[in-house]
């Protein structure tokens, strides 16, 4: 049986994370932890979606839903969202500095921790976002309650920081210095992708990517190895097995991590950054889409 909270405060560790063995447990809560916290005034959760008519079919109560396509992109330019919109975007789902804010969503939280990325692009406390462990699938799993009631907070008065990129993000011309410089990278899609069997092009046409393989010098860890069956993360012991003892990794590596648009390496850099310690880890959102595209960039198959 999983152990209950010991404590009341919001922004506590949940024990039950600790034995896991996280370089900062903080950053995940357990659906048990949710499940006695669903109703704290200073608590908001956000279900970040795939597949975005999920939410609208039933969600965790007094979810809220963040788009990751038309919330947190811009919708002209291939970025992401100014300051100004981040701004509007968590005064309207009464979020400030002072609110825990708990991010879940299908696919072993694969656009959960994206939005978890951009929230910290723009230095929303880190010890305030939590990701719930095992996310959408789990919380079914175990039977909990979903509903299609959408609650509304009232809106805060949140101010946001600027943006931030240099230290999470990394744009094509450092991942080419980066490459050349035969510093880790870690391309976290699937084997066939990784290999140029597969582009995507016939699943997700409106990105176009013309040719098949990988950045040189890229280790393939698929994003999805870090998740147990639940969608929980996997102890850190399995994790440290995976990125160090198969892919060579060490925590002071620089390390960047790359897939299609960025969404699934998110995933990967959280798993680096939040769970195993690593300091220096970037995303490449631009990842294959844009690098598979680009005139003169270095391909291995």
């Amino acid at each position: 049986m999983t152990a209950s909270p010991a404590s009341t405060d919001t922004n506590a560790a949940d024990e039950s994370i600790a034995p896991k063995g996280y370089a900062h447990p903080q950053s995940l809560v357990s659906t048990t932890w949710l499940a006695a916290h669903l109703q704290d005034p200073d608590i908001r959760v956000l279900e970040s979606d795939e597949d975005v008519l999920l939410y609208d079919i039933g969600h965790i109560p007094n979810a809220q839903k963040v788009d990751w396509h038309a919330d947190l992109n811009d919708d002209v330019v291939r970025d992401y969202i100014s300051r100004d919109k981040f701004q509007a975007l968590l005064r309207r789902l009464g979020i400030d500095e002072s609110t825990t804010v708990v991010l879940y969503g299908d696919k072993n939280n694969w656009w959960a921790t994206y939005a978890f990325w951009v929230f910290r692009l723009f230095d929303f406390p880190d010890d305030r976002l939590k990701i719930l462990d095992g996310g959408r699938t789990k919380w079914e799993r175990e039977g909990r309650p979903f509903t299609a009631d959408v609650r509304r907070f009232p809106a805060s008065s949140f101010v946001a920081g600027e943006r931030d990129d240099a230290r999470i993000r990394a744009f094509k011309d450092e991942v080419l210095a980066h490459a050349s410089a035969r510093r880790p990278l870690i391309d976290v899609r699937s084997p066939d992708e990784f290999s140029g069997k597969k582009t995507h092009m016939a699943e997700y046409p409106q990105e176009g990517v013309l040719r098949g393989g990988h950045i040189p010098g890229a280790k393939n860890v698929p994003w999805a190895r870090a998740a147990n069956p639940d969608g929980s993360f996997k102890p850190a012991s399995e994790l440290k097995a995976i990125y160090e003892g198969e892919a060579g990794l060490r925590p002071s590596d620089n390390v960047v991590a790359y897939c299609r648009i960025g969404e699934r390496s998110s995933h990967t850099w959280f798993v680096l950054h939040y769970l195993l310690g690593y300091e220096k880890v970037r995303n490449y959102d631009g990842s294959w889409t844009e690098w598979g595209n680009s005139v003169r960039t270095p391909i291995e198959k």
